[in-house]
């Protein structure tokens, strides 16, 4: 559908996008991952054909975008920006808008703004001032615009971002619906592991506007590439020296501490163990898990129904539970607790 191919994009001296070479599938979700700075933006309104680039091409199916075609491929691609823009007047209008500058009779604007709103449950909203919106309220408002002029494609800018959890849940079934029951093709551009493992058939990992890694998500998070380490900020990745003892690979990573992994690699290595693939337990447990490992709590940090706990076992290893999991065990920082995990748990990088 989309093919980017050698694309750059420089503002004055900034080169936000460096010789980028990319294919959307039709009917994929594909998400561009990457730190801020990292060209995610600029990379979708290229694509939406909102801004030329200073060198390369863009293709949208197999035909070169240029003064041409681009109001076409405008009409087939519609982008939602991180920074919500509400018109003046009421909801109903406001998805409306749209549709009435391209000459939609007035039956049909009606079939299509009221099938929007019950998509992002803002039906019962349709005679509010649009001004009066909640955030989260309002940027499922921008998704209904989107949703409502039946593009091919809706390319997302961090759409997400600073919601409220009942909007968050509500935009993230509204992206799964309109992938797997209208077949559009959506690509998202963010920062959030959590959503980008979530929602995409395929991640680009993008990093100072060049493209370091692309692979499916089971393939990015299960087993991580030393690239991927590096954006998630070095949780739980390791640095050390694995010998392997009747199959079993011992790999010692600091502090005296000693995991076993499932891999073959000796010598030097890079290991990952994911936060979410940690038991937490007050006392040891009895387990065929080769990793067991008596720590301290040293830090405790909630984000929304999750929890991460910095563990100090001789050095750091972060663990992730839910919040309804901290209260029950009744954990604190300056607690002792123990950590298990499988030997398959610890990938080398």
């Amino acid at each position: 559908m989309f093919e980017l191919v050698d694309v750059s994009m420089r503002y004055g001296d900034v080169r936000a996008l460096d010789r980028v070479s990319l294919k959307v599938n039709r009917g994929e979700v594909l998400t561009l991952l990457g730190p801020n700075g990292s060209g995610k933006t600029t990379l979708l309104q290229v694509a939406a054909g909102l801004v030329t680039p200073s060198q390369g091409r863009v293709l949208f199916d197999g035909a070169t975008v240029d003064e041409s075609n681009v109001v076409s491929v405008r009409r087939n691609a519609t982008m939602v920006f991180q920074k919500t823009v509400v018109l003046k007047g009421t909801v109903y209008g406001n998805v409306a808008y749209g549709l009435k500058l391209r000459g939609v009779n007035a039956e049909e604007v009606k079939r299509r703004v009221e099938g929007a709103l019950r998509l992002v449950r803002l039906e019962h909203l349709a005679d509010r001032s649009a001004r009066a919106l909640s955030g989260g309220e309002q940027q499922r408002l921008s998704l209904a615009r989107a949703i409502v002029l039946d593009c091919e494609v809706i390319l997302l800018d961090e759409p997400t971002v600073n919601l409220d959890p009942d909007s968050l849940i509500i935009v993230k079934d509204v992206i799964r619906r309109l992938n797997r029951e209208k077949g559009t093709t959506i690509i998202i551009a963010t920062h959030n592991l959590e959503q980008a493992e979530d929602l995409s058939d395929r991640i680009v990992l993008l990093r100072e506007g060049r493209v370091v890694e692309e692979a499916r998500p089971e393939e990015l998070f299960v087993e991580p590439s030393a690239a991927m380490a590096r954006f998630t900020r070095s949780e739980n990745v390791f640095s050390g020296v694995s010998r392997i003892v009747e199959g079993v690979a011992h790999v010692s990573i600091g502090g005296g501490v000693e995991i076993m992994a499932a891999f073959g690699q000796e010598g030097q290595v890079l290991v990952n163990v994911r936060p979410e693939d940690i038991i937490i337990s007050r006392g040891k447990m009895e387990s065929s898990a080769r990793n067991n490992l008596l720590g301290r709590i040293s830090s405790i940090a909630e984000h929304n129904s999750i929890v991460k706990m910095k563990v100090d076992v001789g050095c750091i290893i972060i663990v992730q539970i839910t919040r309804k999991s901290l209260v029950e065990m009744g954990l604190n920082v300056g607690q002792e607790i123990y950590l298990t995990f499988k030997a398959s748990s610890v990938q080398a990088i």
